[in-house]
């Protein structure tokens, strides 16, 4: 995927600068972070480059903090500005300067006044992860929901929450035993009371976070842990009840490796997708474009220790030439995990949806389905549904980094969806950036069951579909950048309608329905790039309610705070209660409304 698709997979809250008060707006970022990166820190820092200086893989291991009293002393960067030093501080480091001292639960005035014990997490009014369970379906049934399609239209705002430091809001709410928890791109975890808004506590990561966050039983413990991943490629576990750290590894070494999906837990194993931001920094003159390989590791769920990793392109990466500037180039990488793995319980198998390559020629696993053995790690079985689709952004002619022929970049940024159909069938729903959603046939070795077209026209590299639909028992659900949301059969993929979202007058260039999606009986929710967040009926389309976040609102915190841009994470619904983030900026075509503010809706 791209930087200016889809918008973007990169925590945008990196290149802002320091923020000095939770009150104040973060100045803008500058014009683009990868080029002030290439240029003041490749020809010293890169791996390969003719400087002496550590490479990226150690500087991002230093905090912000680190990084910036070492940028103020270093004579290399003595001709960049502080607004520069702070940002690469930022950027490099993983989260805001000195976000520790306003973001800290213990500087916020709504303390709970209490702390009890968490309780059952196999109640049915949970919402877990990304897609609320194992099959990433993203449906929650109408026991978990507590919600009918009459409540919804009668939903009303409950709390606000402020999100100290953010300007985005990229991780979805998790919901377990009345508590809410949600990992935020500055890189605290906040655990908040469902009903009020008040929050037991706050946890500082190493750095932010893009993914939601999945609740089980410690095994071997009677403690409940939170286990997630950061923009470094570091997995955590959490004790839900405190937010002390039990366990952080590395699940990747890679200059640019990220963790952007949810951690999927199953049997005692934490699965972890792996992804990368090779697509924005390989078009750069200093960068030996490209390396990194997605893949997929399996940890123990008590230990952190490492079971299997298995990568998505086979073999490892081999050198191809050198540019002009002497810069090696290399072959067969890419096929990045953006999204949360799908668990078949019947086959023992993970699946996962592919990114885009980076080199030229694309490997057969890019753009693809993938399967793995839940215990071993060995692949079962991979199917291409886009082939020779090298990418990396910004490749201008002449660029000698980039592929002969570039893109189109229409790899899946979103999980497969595993449905059983009334006659038995399994199918696997995929939506993929091209505009097309697929169903696949995890019992034949992924063979297409049917595929339906939703694109009016060629989508462009922000694409179509982008962080994925639900499925309830008769339809799938997905939204779309050209503004609406789409119900498709299960049986056959044929479109059984279509809603056209239009943003107000005053919001035309923020259109789009890229955020995930979300159901339950009855109801599909979607959030917009106009900052508007509507519920449909499932049946017919029909816009039951809708509601504009793209304002301020006053929090049970105290901080500032405001609605904007949905483009990632979708709501989260259970126990008769909504909750969604609000805000989303890129650095792309995009361009949405910033927001920083965590959302709770009940019936009126």
């Amino acid at each position: 995927m791209t930087l200016t698709s889809s918008v973007l997979k990169y925590p945008v809250v990196l290149f802002s600068a320091c923020i000095a008060f939770a009150q104040q707006q973060p100045p803008k970022p500058p014009p683009n972070i990868f080029v002030l990166v290439d240029q003041a820190c490749s020809p010293c820092h890169e791996r390969g480059s003719a400087g002496h200086g550590p490479d990226r893989s150690a500087l991002r291991k230093m905090a912000p903090e680190a990084l910036y009293k070492t940028l103020s002393t270093h004579k290399p960067a003595a001709g960049l500005s502080d607004r520069e030093k702070r940002s690469i501080a930022s950027f490099l480091g993983g989260r805001p300067l000195n976000i520790a001292q306003t973001g800290d639960a213990k500087v916020m005035p709504n303390h709970c006044p209490g702390n009890p014990p968490i309780g059952d997490l196999s109640a049915a009014q949970v919402w877990n992860g990304w897609g609320v369970d194992i099959m990433n379906t993203r449906f929650q049934p109408a026991k978990g929901a507590a919600l009918s399609p009459d409540q919804t239209r009668k939903l009303k705002l409950k709390w606000a929450f402020g999100l100290p430091g953010a300007t985005a809001v990229n991780s979805q709410p998790t919901l377990a035993a009345g508590r809410v928890y949600i990992a935020v791109e500055t890189g605290y975890v906040y655990a908040l009371d469902a009903a009020t808004g008040c929050v037991y506590w706050s946890f500082l990561a190493e750095a932010g976070m893009r993914s939601a966050i999945t609740i089980a039983t410690l095994p071997g413990s009677t403690k409940h842990a939170l286990y997630f991943g950061d923009t470094k490629a570091n997995a955590y576990a959490l004790d839900a009840s405190n937010g002390e750290l039990i366990w952080k590894v590395s699940v990747d070494d890679h200059p640019v490796a990220r963790i952007t999906g949810a951690p999927q837990l199953y049997q005692g194993r934490l699965y972890v997708p792996v992804a990368s931001l090779e697509d924005p920094t390989g078009a750069r003159p200093n960068y030996p474009c490209c390396t990194f390989r997605g893949s997929v590791v399996a940890l123990d769920a008590g230990t952190g220790r490492q079971i299997w990793k298995t990568h998505t392109i086979l073999p490892e990466p081999a050198p191809s030439r050198k540019t002009s500037k002497g810069v090696q180039l290399w072959t067969g990488a890419g096929a990045g995990v953006w999204s949360a793995p799908t668990i078949d319980v019947q086959r023992r198998a993970v699946y996962v949806g592919t990114g885009n390559g980076f080199t030229e020629p694309a490997p057969k696993t890019t753009d693809a389905i993938v399967a793995m053995d839940l215990d071993s790690g060995k692949t079962l079985w991979s199917v291409q549904d886009l082939g020779n689709d090298a990418f990396v952004e910004e490749c201008t002619p002449g660029n000698e980094n980039c592929p002969k022929t570039v893109g189109p970049d229409y790899d899946f940024g979103s999980s497969p969806m595993l449905k059983s159909l009334p006659n038995g069938r399994r199918i696997l729903v995929a939506g993929q950036k091209s505009g097309d959603v697929w169903a696949h046939d995890p019992d034949h070795n992924g063979a297409v069951v049917w595929k339906t077209h939703l694109a009016d026209a060629p989508p462009s590299i922000a694409g179509q579909i982008v962080w994925g639909g639900a499925v309830d028992d008769q339809n799938a659900y997905f939204g779309l950048n050209s503004g609406g949301v789409a119900a498709l059969g299960l049986k056959d993929g044929a479109r059984k309608w279509f809603a056209p979202l239009t943003p107000p007058p005053d919001r035309t260039k923020y259109h789009g329905e890229d955020a995930a999606l979300a159901a339950i009986p009855g109801v599909v929710f979607s959030g917009g790039w106009d900052g508007h967040l509507r519920a449909l009926s499932a049946e017919t389309g029909q816009i039951l309610w809708d509601f504009d976040m793209a304002r301020e609102f006053k929090t049970v915190n105290g901080i500032a705070a405001k609605g904007g841009s949905m483009s990632t994470a979708g709501p989260t619904i259970a126990g008769g209660m909504l909750f969604v983030g609000s805000g989303y900026i890129s650095n792309g075509v995009e361009n949405g409304m910033p927001g920083n503010v965590l959302l709770a809706f009940g019936p009126e």
